[in-house]
């Protein structure tokens, strides 16, 4: 069965696009824990970040590099942190978040965005991708 990601990658659900590859694709997370929390995933569905081949590791990495850096460029923060948990969609997926403390990266305290403010920050993010 196709996970939640693979339905977005397939189009079957819509997501607030910031870039895509025909390998990878980064989408802003629909409960951020700050503004611009994105998710960076391969294409592909697998489930635990060691288990991609080394080529599509690599590449996601190097992808995710590349919209961390748009997303400084676009928010105001102290640094873009990176975490890998995995545990609730099986599907790899990077989490690349705006931080202004310590507590912006503990899952805890989220964001609170409308609709126009997830569509024009993608935009944002993804012009500069």
């Amino acid at each position: 069965m196709a996970t939640l990601f693979t339905k977005i990658v397939n189009g079957e659900i819509p997501c607030y696009k910031v870039a895509e590859t025909d390998d990878f694709l980064a989408f802003l997370d629909i409960n951020p824990n700050t503004k611009g929390h994105t998710l960076c995933i391969p294409k592909k569905e697998v489930d635990k970040i060691f288990d991609l081949d080394e080529d599509t590791y690599l590449g996601l990495m190097a992808f995710s590099r590349k919209v961390a850096k748009a997303i400084e460029k676009v928010i105001d923060c102290k640094r873009v942190g990176m975490t890998v948990i995995g545990l609730e969609v099986p599907h790899v997926h990077v989490h690349l978040i705006p931080l202004h403390s310590m507590e912006d990266a503990r899952f805890i305290q989220k964001a609170n965005m409308s609709s126009e403010e997830f569509v024009e920050l993608a935009a944002s993010i993804g012009n500069l991708v």
